[in-house]
Parts: C-alpha cells; structure tokens; sequence
C-alpha cells in the first residue's frame, strides 16, 4: 500500500522552472535514494512530500494518518531544553504513564486496596510494556551514542550545540519518534564513519518507507533499495541501489542515444527522397511523406540525449619519487599546549621528523601507530572517528606540528600535493582566476581560464571571489590548483567533501589513474573501496594498517572479531561493479603499456629498415668499385641489421 503517491508535480520561482511532471510513490518498506546534480530540485521534492512547501503544480496524496519526520539539512533553531530532555519530550506519554502506573503502586501498598486496582495494574502495565516504557531510557542512551554524542554531552543545552550537532539531534528525535515516513536530507553529513555505519545499520532494520537525498555512494549501496534521480527537471526511477542504478543510467542513455541516431538516419533519409522528389514525377508521394515526417516529428520526435558538463580532472607528474615514499618508527601524534618547533633532519634517501620536546601532561597525546610503510604508486585511506587525529596526523606529514614520540620518516624525490580539508590556503579575497594563477604564475589569462572551464568555472565566474563560492565551488578550485603542482605525493584530507556525486565519480577515476602515491583521508567509503591498497585505521587511540581496499580490511575486522568469514561469498553488486571499473583501469592502462611498447618498436623498425635501405646503396657502390674490403664489411653490416630486423618483427607481430 502505498504512503504517498504525488502526481504531475510542478515547482518554479517566478520565471524559474525546477522542476514539471513529476510523478512518484512510496510504499511500507521502500528505501529511496534520491540522487541529482546540485540545484536541480531534490531539497525542494522533499519539503513538498513533507508539507512544508507548496507546489506550484499537481497534487500529493498521502495515507490517512501517516506521520512524516523530515530532516533538513539546516536544523531549526534550538530551544531551550538540555539535549537529554529534548528526547525525553518524545515519551511524554509514556513518562505520564509510568507516573500514574507508580500512583497505582502506592494504592496496592495499602491492604485495603480492592481487587479492581490490582486488574487496573495488571492492564496498563501490560501496555505501558508493550509500549516501551521501561526501555525508552535505553534507546534515548544508544540512538545518541550510535550518532556520536558522548555521554558527557547529554545535559548541554541545545543552544550550545554546534550546527552540526543540531542536526543530529534532530536526527536522533526522529529515530526514536518511528514516524511512518522519514525524509533525510543529507543525512550522513556531520557524522564520522562509525555514525554512519551505526545509522545504516538502524535504517536497514527500519519498518517504515523514506526517501533519502545523499552523495554518500556507499551509504546508498547498502541502504537503498530503489534510486530516483532528479535531472533537467524530471524524475527518473531506477530499481535497486547506488550501483545498480549507474548500469542502468548507462544503459538507459545508450539506449536513448541508439534511438536518436537511428530517427537521425531516418529523417535524413526521407529529407533526401523529399527533396529529390518534391518537384518531380513523385511530387504527391514526397509530399505524403513530408506530412508523415511532420507528424512524427511532432508527435514522436526523439530528442538529442542531454549531458551535463562535467568537472574534467587529469592529474600526472613527471617527477619519479624514490620507492619508499613514507615510513614510521614508535610514532606517536598529538598537539602540544604551546607551540613547539618541528626538528627534522636530512638523511640519506629522505628527510626525517622526530620528536624533541618532552611531553607534559598540558599536552595532548591522539593516537600511537603501528610502524607503517608506503611505497610509490600506493594509495592508502585513513580512516577513524572525529577527533581521533587523521588531520593531526597529517600536520605531522607535512612538518606543521613534530611527532610526540619516535620518527616519521619521508622518502627522496617528493613532490608534495596537499588538499586542505576546509581550503583554509584560499584567500577570500582573491578571484577563481587569481587564484590559479598564483598557484602556477607560468599559465597565461587564456591558459588559466581554459583550465578553470575545465572545472566547470565559465564566463564571469573566474572573477568572482573566492568567499562568494559554494563549498562544492571551492573544492572544484583547490583541486585545480592542485593539478597545477606537478605533485608526486597527493595527500587529501575529505576531498569529495561538497562534491556531488557525478564530481566524485571524476575524482575516483583520476585518482585510479594517478602515478603518483596517494594519502587520502576520508569518510567515503566507495571512493578507499574503489582505490585504496591500504587502509589504515584510527581506534581506541592506536593506527593499525591493513592490506587492500575497505571491503579487505572489514573482513580483516570480522576475522579479528572472530567472526566467520566464508571464502567465495557472493559479491555484492557494488563491489562487481567496483572491481569492474577497478579491472577496466587496469586492462585500459595495460593496453596503453602494450600500444607505447607497439609504437616504439615500429619506430625501431622504421630505423632498421632505413639503415638497411642506406647499406644495400653503400654495398652497391663499393662492387662497382671493386672494394672489397669494403664490401666484406658492408655485407656483414648488412646481415646483422637484417637479422635484427627480422626478430624485431617477430617480436611486433607476436605482441600485435
């Protein structure tokens, strides 16, 4: 049965049109992500379901009764309560229960109490069980724990709470209220990746229908069972989830494309029989079949499949760093009370950070790590909770606070490419073109504004400010500045922060594609699933490294757990697909390897059979000449180039 149904739905502002037509249901059990560009209308689809925005067109039919709980990405402002009585307000039934059920206690203490209390007792009890109301203290305690508040934390006030923490707040109230609907705006935003896993976990167990808007891709695999993406102001449904849904989006648009080619072909064909024969012998049949053409075009006319320009990253050095890129011994990473200078020192094959400062007990002492190696051409993921030290731990990398205890350890020939977490290197003042010029003063204003279009900068935006763009814009601009620093040694801390999800997908394939070594500290788990050959993993105050992508290393967890991994499970959808573009980098690059290797060889060929031609002239010369001696040599010249020929050929047909 379905919850809602929406039919025909329109949105404009003025002359601004978000979206026409859309129509769309969700029944008990449905988990929708709701996927699109930026702008295109997903926020707006959402407060409309909800109530809280009007369409300017069409209707929402939703079930008698059904109770909605709608998270925005901006909470509202808060109140006056502490966090813990906000969630209590939740069961104010039942908390009015549990006092009348504790009025009825003190009516059977006394003897004289009659047999009709006792039965009052027993059945409101009963209900107040069935109810949750000895739990509900219980689940206040774990839906905020699983969402990352601290126990210490439950008593602050709501008006202390950061922006973020109010969204989660509000995410925690809607939890426990089980509304019928949930509609989550970017739900996974301002959680750290236990959160998100806890709050998959919860949604997968959930018993109601919600549409979900996220970029989080991985969040999406597990979660959602159907995809709705909203693009050039129409919804277009897809079954099963975030992978599914990028085979059958490729699909679809081959598909379209196939079908407007071939009414191309058609409509040119019958253009070309039209005006052979428009004034001939056939005129009535060309002019039959130019209404025909008319009519179709009218009626079924088939539309050049759009495509949204996208953010294109390429990224390649030319500088090859020494195998080892970056190793620790007893390293331990914090911040100190007062600022310390960093000691580091030259060594052979590199340079060395190492602790000199005695530790106080004002200073803050984050993680100690397993001794870790990275060499050329690997990509490591760091992951871990908020405030376990991941940014700290590169500061430390990049010389901007020492080590507490032992050495981190850098090797030769790096070139590093740093991607700030908030892009705090930005300077507000500065415009999109000043900026990128400053980070290479080489280009020219055309070569600049060419890159910048390339990261979706065109037109006046290049002199807008920097503090004028969105958080998606600033990230799009860092990493252009990025690709400007011949960089060997990319280290990024969350760098699909603010990008949706087509943006993600460009950053991904880049960083496959880098031949360079990458150190990437982030949430997304799709992206260190798709690329990482490590993952390392800040918990309980300790790094612990593990060998392959995440989906290695929380197997490696399980069957540290002691859980049972079964060899040869069936894989996902997600992770084929992952492999799949995974072995698709890997058969595309090797194909490359081989086509240099082909092209090289042509180009020896090429030179053998040159100087073959120029010996059989010279040999030719010396007969007429009658010189011997030279021609011995030539001749033996002359048959070991033919032989070096020969097996070169050999060798570029074998490999052809």
């Amino acid at each position: 049965m379905s919850l809602f149904t929406t039919q025909n739905l329109a949105m404009s502002y003025g002359p601004l049109d978000v979206f026409d037509g859309v129509t769309c249901a969700a029944a008990e059990g449905d988990r929708i992500g709701l996927v699109g560009p930026n702008g295109e209308g997903k926020t707006t689809l959402l407060r409309i379901i909800s109530g809280d925005l009007q369409a300017t067109g069409g209707a929402v039919f939703k079930r008698k009764g059904l109770k909605i709980g709608y998270l925005p990405q901006d909470p509202p402002p808060p109140g006056e309560k502490t966090l813990w009585e906000d969630m209590l307000e939740i069961f104010d039934d039942l908390r009015a229960e549990e006092a009348a059920l504790q009025g009825l206690e003190l009516k059977m203490s006394n003897p004289s109490a009659g047999k009709d209390v006792l039965e009052t007792y027993a059945r409101r009890q009963h209900a107040f069980e069935v109810k949750g109301g000895y739990d509900y203290p219980l689940r206040i305690r774990q839906t905020l724990t699983g969402l990352g508040f601290r126990s210490g934390q439950f008593e602050m006030p709501l008006v202390h709470l950061s922006g973020g923490q109010r969204t989660r707040a509000l995410l925690a109230r809607l939890l426990l209220q089980r509304p019928d609907l949930l509609l989550l705006d970017e739900p996974t935003n301002h959680l750290d990746l236990r959160a998100v896993e806890w709050l998959e976990s919860t949604l997968l167990g959930w018993q109601g229908a919600m549409v979900i808007v996220a970029h989080d891709r991985y969040f999406l695999d597990r979660v959602a069972t159907k995809i709705w993406e909203m693009a050039w102001g129409e919804l277009t449904h897809y079954r099963g989830n975030y992978s599914h849904y990028v085979i059958q989006r490729a699909g679809r648009l081959e598909r379209l494309r196939k079908e407007y080619e071939a009414q191309q072909a058609f409509i040119s064909k019958e253009q070309d029989y039209i005006s052979r024969n428009i004034a001939g012998q056939n005129t009535r049949q060309a002019q039959g079949r130019r209404t025909r053409l008319q009519r179709m075009l009218k009626q079924n006319g088939i539309s050049s499949p759009r495509h949204r320009q996208r953010m294109q990253l390429t990224m390649q050095n030319r500088l090859r760093s020494g195998t080892l890129v970056l190793a620790s011994k007893d390293l331990a990473v914090g911040y100190y009370a007062h600022p310390v200078e960093v000691a580091g020192e030259e060594r052979s094959g590199g340079y060395v950070y190492k602790a000199k400062a005695p530790v106080s007990e004002q200073d803050t002492m984050l993680f100690r790590s397993e001794d870790v190696v990275l060499k050329r051409g690997e990509r490591v993921g760091i992951i871990g909770a908020n405030g376990s030290g991941k940014t700290t731990f590169v500061k430390t990398l990049l010389g901007s606070i020492p080590p507490m205890e032992g050495e981190l350890r850098l090797g030769a020939s790096l070139r590093l490419g740093y991607l700030a977490q908030v892009q705090a290197a930005l300077d507000p003042k500065a415009t999109v073109l000043d900026t990128l010029l400053e980070a290479d003063p080489r280009l020219s204003v055309s070569e600049a504004r060419h890159i910048l279009a390339r990261f979706l900068f065109s037109g006046d935006d290049v002199f807008k400010t920097t503090r004028t763009l969105s958080g998606g814009q600033r990230s799009r601009l860092a990493l252009a500045r990025l690709g400007r620093e011949n960089a060997n040694f990319l280290i990024l801390d969350e760098p699909t922060n603010h990008l949706d999800i087509e943006s993600q997908e460009v950053l991904e394939f880049m960083l496959g594609e880098f031949n360079g070594t990458v150190l990437l500290v982030s949430h997304d788990r799709y992206l260190i699933d798709a690329i990482a050959t490590q993952v390392w993993d800040i918990e309980n105050d300790h790094l612990q490294d593990y060998e392959g992508n995440y989906s290695a290393y929380l197997a490696a967890r399980r069957e540290a757990k002691g859980e049972v991994v079964v060899e040869q499970l069936p894989r996902s959808d997600a992770q084929q697909h992952r492999e799949h573009s995974r072995t698709k980098r890997r058969d595309r690059r090797e194909v490359e390897k081989r086509q240099a290797e082909a092209e090289a060889m042509e180009m020896k060929i090429h030179a053998l059979e040159l100087e073959l031609a120029e010996i059989g002239q010279a040999l030719e010369g010396a007969s007429q000449r009658q010189q011997l001696a030279e021609v011995q040599r030539l001749g033996d010249r002359y048959a070991q180039v033919e032989q070096d020929l020969e097996a070169l050929i050999e060798h570029w047909a074998a490999m052809a």
